[in-house]
């Protein structure tokens, strides 16, 4: 995933930095009330960067580590949250610094 530099992202932008459809995005805002996306008067979704770090956490829970939703929101409440948004903080610094590495060893 890109370092986030923008104040808002638009719900396909923020589609696209996790691989999958805007429809689950919106979904996952239905289901878990911590996502709040700020909507203009025709009702378009944009995504803060605190936004993105939630999805980041969920889309680590569900995705990858394969909680069910409810397993997810559990995750999500509480101390659990902090916990869960440090590891997936640091699980993507970990790709960031692969990837980049990955680059090095193609240029040599």
């Amino acid at each position: 995933m890109e370092d986030l530099e923008k104040a808002y992202y638009s719900i396909s932008e923020t589609a696209q930095m996790f691989n999958v459809n805007t429809s689950l995005l919106r979904f996952w805002e239905k289901e878990f009330e911590i996502i709040k996306p700020y909507k203009n008067k025709k009702g378009d979704r944009y995504f803060t960067k605190k936004d993105i770090e939630t999805i980041r956490t969920i889309y680590h829970l569900t995705k990858e580590k394969g909680y069910t939703l409810q397993g997810a929101k559990d995750a999500l409440k509480g101390e659990k949250f902090v916990e869960q948004l440090s590891k997936g903080e640091i699980i993507q610094t970990l790709k960031n610094i692969k990837d980049f590495l990955n680059e090095i060893k193609g240029e040599l």
